[in-house]
């Protein structure tokens, strides 16, 4: 098959990989319909974030084509979500509702696990982690946003929830990348009444502002402080939403936090430095972390395919398989908020 291989810091090649085959009685074989760019891709892609050589890419949906003798829920021909990593479902990690950090588990696209860049991936445990979709038929608009449930929209969502997003809240996302700007759906769809969003490019501007946002603000570090502050009377914001996962980021979002509130970080983390003072003295606390997407997908897919929520505009940038590096420049380059990778029709 063909599929997308990480040979070091920006040498990332599509080249053949052999297909996968079911090894585990539990596994499953996807045939891939879109795969997409995260963020954290780019991390390994500039050479900031260590990744084994070899497949890469971990958000994508497909199509079902081969099932082994143990799998009981999941079939050929079912068109299915694949979170970011699968778990096996019944560790105490994945019983306690943390399936991403499942103790058996692992993230698809490294250390030799089929990646979704690729036409195929080869899924362990396929009952546990692979989401069936309902229905058929569906849009190309909401395919691509069932796409974003592999990651980033399961990524926002965990940002507003670690920081105990209420109806009526003060929310201040941090980031106008895919995640954060799905962080403002997410605030939106848990009742923010107030979602100010920070951002200094126009075109997430506006996108921000179509998913609910209620105010921008354009600066950076301590103006950024200034600005909210100001909007908020002194106080802050009732919830933080860290979507960046750099030392400016989480700064600024402590900064920001009112007294008593919760910073949800979500960014991967380069060079941050929680700051101790403020979560002692100022009672802010810090939850968030890596996101159980297996968790939430069952809970966002009815708004998804009932149109409630459209997580797919975040990718303005779309390509093929054999033309990957192109999205991947796009985003490095940030002339896009996320890429597309359109791999096979249904």
């Amino acid at each position: 098959m063909r599929a997308a291989i990480y040979n070091g810091p920006r040498q990332i090649e599509v080249g053949d990989r052999p297909d996968p085959v079911i090894v585990e009685p539990t596994d499953a074989i996807v045939r891939v319909v879109f795969g997409s760019v995260c963020g954290s891709d780019l991390w390994y892609y500039r050479g900031l974030s260590p990744h084994a050589l070899g497949p890469i890419g971990h958000e994508f949906i497909g199509i079902v084509e081969e099932v082994g003798p143990e799998v009981r829920t999941i079939a050929r021909g079912d068109l299915v979500v694949a979170p970011f990593t699968f778990c096996d479902g019944t560790c105490a990690n994945c019983r306690g509702g943390w399936p991403s950090n499942c103790m058996n588990g692992g993230s698809f696209g490294n250390h030799g696990i089929d990646g979704g860049q690729s036409e195929r991936v080869r899924s362990p445990f396929a009952d546990a982690t692979l989401v069936k979709v309902p229905g058929a038929g569906h849009t190309e608009e909401t395919l691509r946003s069932l796409v974003t449930l592999s990651d980033v929209m399961c990524t926002g969502h965990h940002a507003a929830v670690s920081a105990s997003v209420q109806r009526g809240d003060i929310v201040a996302v941090v980031g106008d990348g895919a995640v954060g700007l799905c962080a403002v759906i997410a605030a939106t769809r848990l009742g923010a009444e107030r979602i100010i969003a920070l951002s200094r490019n126009r075109a997430r501007q506006a996108l921000a502002r179509e998913f609910g946002a209620t105010d921008i603000v354009p600066e950076r570090g301590d103006g950024a402080t200034h600005a909210v502050l100001a909007m908020t009377g002194g106080v802050g914001v009732d919830a933080a939403l860290e979507c960046v996962g750099t030392g400016e980021s989480m700064k600024t979002a402590f900064s920001i936090a009112r007294v008593g509130s919760i910073v949800g970080a979500v960014g991967a983390p380069h060079d941050v430095e929680v700051p101790i003072d403020v979560v002692i003295f100022r009672n802010v606390g810090l939850r968030g972390g890596v996101s159980p997407a297996r968790r939430y997908i069952p809970e966002l897919l009815p708004d998804v395919l009932e149109g409630r929520i459209n997580p797919g505009r975040v990718f303005d940038f779309e390509t093929d398989l054999e033309h990957l590096l192109e999205g991947y420049v796009a985003m490095d380059e940030r002339r896009a908020v996320k890429s597309l990778v359109r791999v096979a029709s249904l």
